[in-house]
């Protein structure tokens, strides 16, 4: 009787247990009893080890159609993907052929189990600026996103969804600044650039409300420019779930972890971090130099995920920029420029130190952030992929994280 008593009690534990796990969304983020958080994947722990994804081939800009490519580069790229380790590749904003992005995603989870991070600009490079204060235009975004949300939910590699970018940047006149006759009647530049953030991250915050009604599964990320204006987030946008921080601080990310657990403690994605690989200062490609960077930069994701000691415990992993070279970067409206792998630098950053004395302290080369390079040879309708050392330290990073596997002479 009593074995019979035992039988029945698993039995409604192991039913209960169902239920409820029925009842959780596919995809999630908990909190631990220690205040760290984890992502939640199909029940398991889930550690985001992805890649902003971009396939532009020599030759084209980024206007190029690569989800009508017949020559379909996701799949030569799945395959190198799965054998780094990389789960989760980004797109910035799906394309409008609803059934081609469904058939990448599809391809991507299906033939290797790389889930899809979607996103969406937000209209951030609309001309001649966003218009974040604007009610028709606010709508005309929210339309697009939901869209984009009810297009794709469904999907089973999708794994969720950032808003934005670094459009935060734009309440504060750095880039595509705007403003609003409410803002502008305010004499006070220091409370107009509040009240742009706050009409910025209370739209952001609508738009997650929103997509939570659509899809409970998956969640949603603010997209933000370092952790500049989140203590207007706070105040403004406490239903996102997570904050998709785009990061280039070199070596390490300093004190991000403890300061967004300060400023808004929220769950956090490095959305797009990385390192070049051509050394402005020297003239020449120096693989060694964007392997020990990235490497580095993997460390101090894996030393602030939940339950590591002395971590934050708040980074839900990241996705570095980028898989392949862009070689329209330098000069996007010379097509002529296109072909040509451009050596000169765009900006300058001294967190990346090896080259900081190039002419002018440029050193940051934006057609060279691949970890595969794009050879002019032709393999299969592609141009060939060649992975870089940064693909091979990365992947041998991911097997043993307590093993430092280079180091820049």
């Amino acid at each position: 009787m009593r074995r019979i008593l035992y039988l029945f009690f698993i039995i409604f534990i192991f039913a209960v247990n169902s239920v409820f796990a029925a009842k959780r969304p596919a995809v999630y983020i908990r909190q631990l009893k220690n205040c760290h958080y984890q992502l939640v994947v199909n029940n398991r722990p889930f550690v985001i080890k992805g890649v902003c994804y971009n396939p532009i081939p020599i030759g084209k800009n980024h206007e190029y159609d690569w989800f009508s490519d017949p020559a379909k580069p996701w799949i030569a790229d799945g395959k190198l993907m799965k054998e780094m380790g990389i789960n989760t590749i980004r797109l910035y904003q799906a394309h409008e052929n609803t059934q081609e992005v469904k058939q990448v995603i599809s391809d991507l989870y299906k033939l290797y189990g790389i889930r899809t991070i979607l996103g969406s600009w937000l209209g951030f490079w609309e001309y001649p600026c966003p218009l974040y204060g604007d009610k028709p235009f606010q709508e005309r975004v929210k339309k697009e996103v939901i869209d984009m949300v009810n297009n794709f939910k469904d999907e089973p590699g999708v794994l969720l969804w950032i808003l934005g970018n670094e459009n935060n940047y734009s309440c504060f006149g750095r880039v595509n600044p705007w403003t609003s006759d409410e803002v502008e009647k305010e004499p006070d530049p220091r409370k107009q650039n509040a009240m742009r953030a706050k009409l910025y991250y209370s739209f952001v915050n609508d738009l997650a409300k929103e997509i939570k009604k659509q899809d409970p599964d998956h969640p949603v990320a603010l997209g933000n420019g370092e952790l500049v204006g989140l203590e207007f987030a706070k105040e403004n946008c406490p239903d996102i779930d997570a904050v998709a921080c785009i990061i280039y601080r070199g070596k390490t990310f300093g004190n991000l972890f403890k300061s967004l657990k300060m400023t808004f403690d929220k769950p956090l994605i490095i959305s797009e971090f990385g390192a070049d690989c051509y050394d402005a200062y020297l003239g020449k490609e120096d693989q060694n130099m964007q392997a020990f960077f990235l490497e580095s930069q993997w460390r101090q994701i894996y030393d602030n995920l939940a339950n590591k000691k002395d971590g934050a415990g708040n980074c839900l992993g990241g996705t570095m920029f980028e898989w392949t070279d862009e070689w329209w970067k330098y000069n996007e409206h010379d097509p002529q420029s296109w072909d040509l792998h451009n050596t000169e630098s765009n900006w300058s950053n001294g967190s990346y130190y090896f080259d900081i004395k190039a002419q002018g302290n440029k050193n940051m080369n934006e057609e060279w952030f691949g970890i595969v390079s794009l050879s002019d040879e032709t393999e299969n309708g592609l141009n060939k992929r060649v992975p870089r050392k940064a693909y091979y330290v990365v992947r041998e990073f991911w097997k043993n994280p307590g093993k430092k596997t280079t180091k820049k002479k």
